[in-house]
């Protein structure tokens, strides 16, 4: 039975500003790949779990060493010699009954990047290997969408969000990999709470970008001190001659570019909901109805007389669009459907509506004979 979003269990969630119900079943109705079964996975999964996420995929390919209890939560004394993904996925299903939990045990690469997060709405990199991360970062921007990422040593911590579709990218901060990987918990250590802490933040992160709440740490780099008890913020911005960042890896397919994030001092865009949205469909003058998500996702299930195009393919095809006319954009959750809405503002389209909660939320509303994924 999948998650029911208005569980009491989500309760004292659901009457947080800016959340409501509609929140609720965005969490409910999302797909979060998680990299990393280890310090930051251990306080990333629960969390989300807990708060209601829909579908989990979870990426490790490490077995459980008791080196690890004393800060992968996720995983026991009976868990050793287990797969990571195994007891993560124990775990998650525990806090989340009813959640989609996919386990993978496999290296995160460029050859199964574009796979895994295929249909995926947001990916967490807690691998806290610096390889792994431009991967996810490059793999992100591809699929058109947010790399939270974290990392964990000794006494500190760092989270920030890259977004190549809003303009931020994780090589804005560091172009290329370091020659060394840096500290690394087994020869330098690591404080337990500093990946409670660290992770805690990666899932706030997580639970803002789903949902639409606050501001994301786009652009900046939130910097932890355990030992000083403070926290301090790092500011980036793209370099003029940056490099495209939606580049191919030897050996993977390339994909259409993605749609370029709206110019700074562009309007927000409006919102709709399903009820008012068939209201409008219905009468003399419906408003065009564009659909933002994948092929595979459309052939699954549309909302009737949509036109599809990709968010990834918008920024080529915006010419296919009649720039004069009432349009409301909808995605999975409405999350990819809300960056597609402040491209076409961006592009000079005069109505720009978003449909809130997307096909989710009208499968719920209006059609709950529409299959939901």
């Amino acid at each position: 039975m999948p998650i029911d979003p208005d569980s009491p269990r989500f309760a004292r969630q659901r009457v947080l500003p800016g959340m409501g119900a509609a929140g609720q079943r965005r969490l409910a109705g999302a797909h979060v790949v998680v990299l990393g079964m280890g310090g930051l996975g251990s306080a990333v999964v629960p969390a989300l779990a807990a708060a209601g996420v829909g579908r989990l995929t979870l990426v490790d390919d490490d077995v459980v060493e008791s080196t690890n209890l004393h800060r992968q939560t996720l995983h026991h004394d009976a868990d050793v010699g287990r797969a990571k993904v195994d007891s993560a996925t124990d775990a998650a299903l525990l806090l989340g009954p009813g959640a989609d939990v996919r386990a993978v045990r496999a290296r995160f690469d460029e050859g199964d990047a574009d796979d895994l997060l295929a249909g995926a709405d947001l990916v967490v990199d807690g691998t806290d290997d610096i390889l792994t991360r431009y991967i996810a970062d490059d793999a992100a921007a591809r699929a058109g969408i947010p790399l939270v990422w974290g990392s964990a040593a000794r006494f500190s911590g760092q989270v920030g969000v890259s977004w190549e579709a809003r303009g931020v990218s994780y090589r804005d901060l560091f172009p290329e990999p370091p020659a060394d990987a840096g500290l690394s918990c087994e020869i330098d250590g690591i404080l337990p709470t500093v990946c409670t802490v660290t992770g805690g933040l990666m899932a706030g992160e997580v639970l803002k970008l789903l949902t639409g709440l606050g501001e994301p740490l786009l652009g900046r780099v939130a910097v932890y001190d355990a030992l000083a008890g403070r926290t301090r913020e790092i500011a980036y911005a793209r370099a003029d001659d940056a490099p495209d960042r939606t580049r191919t890896p030897t050996g993977v397919e390339p994909s259409a570019p993605s749609a370029p994030s709206a110019p700074s001092g562009s309007s927000t865009p409006g919102e709709v909901d399903a009820a008012a949205l068939a209201a409008e469909l219905a009468s003399d003058a419906p408003p065009l109805l564009l659909d933002v998500r994948e092929p595979w996702e459309a052939d699954l299930v549309a909302i009737a007389g949509s036109i599809l195009i990709p968010l990834h393919e918008l920024g080529a095809r915006t010419g296919e669009l009649d720039p004069a006319a009432s349009v409301v954009v909808y995605c999975h959750l409405g999350v990819r459907s809300r960056l597609a809405a402040e491209h076409l503002i961006g592009a000079g389209f005069a109505e720009v509506r978003n449909l809130t909660g997307g096909i989710d939320a009208w499968s719920l509303a209006v059609d709950p004979e529409l299959t939901r994924y």
